[in-house]
């Protein structure tokens, strides 16, 4: 099952695909897709609705992020081993974790805006989870159980702001529109193995990044587990998962980085596209 939300900022819709990837409306079922209904039973709810029943979006509205209400956003940084070679660091004994801000996060084809003063903006696919119920010191083996689904997320990075300023990371991770995340919730039954998932990013229409889930240093349950042992995972919840290689940081010889006009386009097989134009802000 494929869950968005659909509509202006500030007011959108929640929807689902039918079989055709048309959008249906599911606003007589539920208020929004937000973490008090993406448990096990309101999901199996929900799968229970013949997608043709339900009200046709017409035209080609804007799709929002797929999920909202959410208390936390995190990221995993350096969760590629072959991310971790391209930039020269090393492998981390524990998932690095930082979290990027609620405010940063957008649809998955709004611009992204460049903030004042911006040299070093990145780009980054990643692999999205959503935490479907509250979890707290789960074991490994117990994990995925404890997901409501995956989504398509762009870790956008101004790395100076990140690196080059004094703090964490978070500085370079949540300039607004910086978290591109959508366009649909896809429920864990549709993805048989979260670690077995290609994705790709193309810069004005040119192959930047060619990755697979199955390089992970740390895998989607061993990142659940370890963060539900430090805090709670609330539902609605969303992790990061890192991206592969062929990030603008660690083209050689030289550092590409975010330009105004630039056009990103990613794909993860399953999870949808996304396409963000770069503008500067006002």
């Amino acid at each position: 099952m494929k869950l968005l939300r659909y509509g202006e900022l500030g007011s959108e819709k929640p929807g689902m695909l039918d079989a055709d990837g048309n959008i249906r409306d599911l606003s007589a079922h539920v208020s929004d897709i937000h973490g008090s209904m993406l448990d096990d039973a309101s999901l199996d709810t929900l799968r229970a609705i013949d997608p043709s029943s339900l009200p046709l979006v017409s035209g080609d509205p804007r799709i929002g992020t797929c999920v909202t209400g959410f208390t936390k956003f995190m990221c995993i940084g350096l969760n590629y081993s072959d991310h971790a070679a391209e930039t020269g660091a090393a492998i981390p004994e524990h998932p690095i974790l930082f979290m990027k801000a609620n405010s940063a996060i957008v649809g998955p084809n709004d611009d992204v805006v460049m903030p004042r003063g911006s040299t070093h903006s990145d780009w980054e696919i990643e692999l999205g989870v959503v935490i479907g119920k509250a979890a707290k010191y789960v074991s490994e083996e117990d994990a995925l159980d404890y997901v409501a689904g995956y989504c398509l997320c762009n870790d956008v990075s101004e790395r100076h702001f990140q690196n080059g300023l004094t703090g964490q990371w978070t500085k370079g991770k949540s300039p607004d529109t910086y978290g591109p995340t959508g366009p649909w919730l896809v429920t864990r039954d549709e993805i048989a193995d979260p670690q077995n998932l290609d994705m790709t990013l193309d810069l004005n229409g040119e192959r930047r990044q060619t990755g697979t889930t199955s390089t992970m240093i740390f895998t989607v349950a061993q990142i659940i587990s370890h963060l539900s042992h430090l805090f709670t995972l609330h539902p609605g919840d969303v992790i990061s998962t890192g991206t592969p290689p062929g990030v603008g940081l660690g083209v050689k010889p030289e550092p590409v980085f975010l330009k105004v006009g630039d056009v990103m386009e990613l794909w993860i097989d399953g999870l949808g596209t996304q396409r963000q134009v770069v503008r500067e802000d006002d």
